[in-house]
C-alpha cells in the first residue's frame, strides 16, 4: 500500500483523509499494523485526517488508555498531529464512551455525530452512520439510552473490568441479533440520507458503520461510504482502504492492496 516517492510527488496536494471501522485491537496484530502503516506514510502527508468512528473495536472509558496497546496506538496518533495533519475524532458505535482526556492525548478535536466542512471546493457532511439506521428500531432505541450524558456518567462510575464486562456481553448479544435482522434493516435508511444532504447543505457525504464501501450517486449529491478494516484473515480476503480528497478537488479511495478507484466494489461485508 505503499506509494512511491515519485507517485507522490506527482499527485496534487493532499487535503484530507477519511478513515472508519478499522476496530482496532491487540487480538488483530495485522490490522494495527497495516492501519500504523497508513498512519506514517499517509496521514503525515495530508492537511486533515478524519477518523469517522469505531477506530477502536471497543472503548470502555479514558481510563483504559494506560495499557501497552492502547499506549502504543495513541503514540501512532499523536505522531501524526504532532508533524502538523489536523486530526478530528469522530465516535462510532463502539467507541463513543472516547472522552477529552484521549483526544488531548492524540492532539485531536473531538467532532459531533454530524460534522460539515468545506473542503476542496466540496460542502462535505460526515457522519458515522449507525444514527441514520433508522429501520433498525431497536439499535435505535439502544442507541438513544447509551447517548444520554446521565447513562454515561453512571457507567463510568463501574469499575473498568466491569465495564469491560458488559461490553463484551453486549457484543455477544449484538452478534446473535445480527443473524435475525435482514441486511436492509442494518444498512442507513434512505430518507434519513436524504436528509441530511438537505439539513447541512451538502454536495457530498462521507460515512462508515454499515461495512459497504461504495460510492452512491443520489440526486442531492455523491455519498461514500468507507469500508471496515480486517487484515487479520486470509490475504484474499483482506480488506480496508480510506478516502482521500486533493487540492483539485479529486476524491479518490485507496485500497488497502494499492489499488485506487474513484468507486469502491463491495467486499465481503461483515455485521456493523
Amino acid at each position: 500500500m505503499t506509494n512511491t516517492t515519485a507517485q507522490i510527488e506527482a499527485q496534487p496536494k493532499l487535503v484530507a483523509l477519511f478513515a472508519s471501522d478499522v476496530h482496532l485491537h491487540p487480538s488483530l496484530p495485522r490490522t494495527t499494523e497495516f492501519f500504523f502503516e497508513f498512519l506514517r506514510m499517509q496521514a503525515h502527508l495530508a492537511e486533515q485526517l478524519y477518523l469517522l468512528g469505531d477506530l477502536f473495536e471497543y472503548w470502555a472509558g479514558d481510563d483504559d488508555m494506560e495499557t501497552a496497546y492502547h499506549q502504543q496506538v495513541i503514540a501512532e496518533l499523536k505522531s501524526v498531529s504532532n508533524a502538523g495533519t489536523g486530526l478530528f475524532w469522530m465516535a462510532g458505535n463502539r467507541d463513543f464512551l472516547v472522552g477529552e482526556r484521549f483526544a488531548k492525548a492524540i492532539g485531536a478535536e473531538l467532532l459531533g455525530d454530524i460534522y460539515t466542512a468545506n473542503i476542496a471546493g466540496h460542502a462535505i457532511t460526515m457522519t458515522h452512520g449507525d444514527a441514520q439506521c433508522t429501520d433498525d428500531t431497536g439499535y435505535m432505541q439502544f442507541r438513544a439510552m447509551v447517548r444520554q450524558t446521565g447513562w454515561q456518567e453512571q457507567f463510568l462510575l463501574l469499575p473498568l473490568t466491569e465495564r469491560k464486562t458488559i461490553i463484551e456481553g453486549l457484543r455477544k448479544g449484538s452478534k446473535m441479533e445480527q443473524k435475525e435482522k435482514t441486511a436492509a434493516i442494518m444498512d442507513v435508511n434512505p430518507e434519513a440520507i436524504k436528509q441530511l444532504f438537505l439539513d447541512h447543505h451538502a454536495d457530498t457525504l462521507i460515512h462508515g458503520h454499515t461495512h459497504r464501501p461504495a460510492r452512491h450517486q443520489h440526486a442531492e449529491g455523491l455519498r461514500y461510504v468507507l469500508p471496515d478494516w480486517e487484515c487479520d484473515i486470509a490475504p484474499e480476503e483482506m480488506r480496508g482502504g480510506w478516502l482521500a480528497i486533493y487540492e483539485n478537488g479529486e476524491i479518490i479511495f485507496h485500497h488497502l492492496n494499492g489499488d485506487t478507484s474513484s468507486s469502491f466494489t463491495p467486499q465481503i461485508n461483515t455485521p456493523p
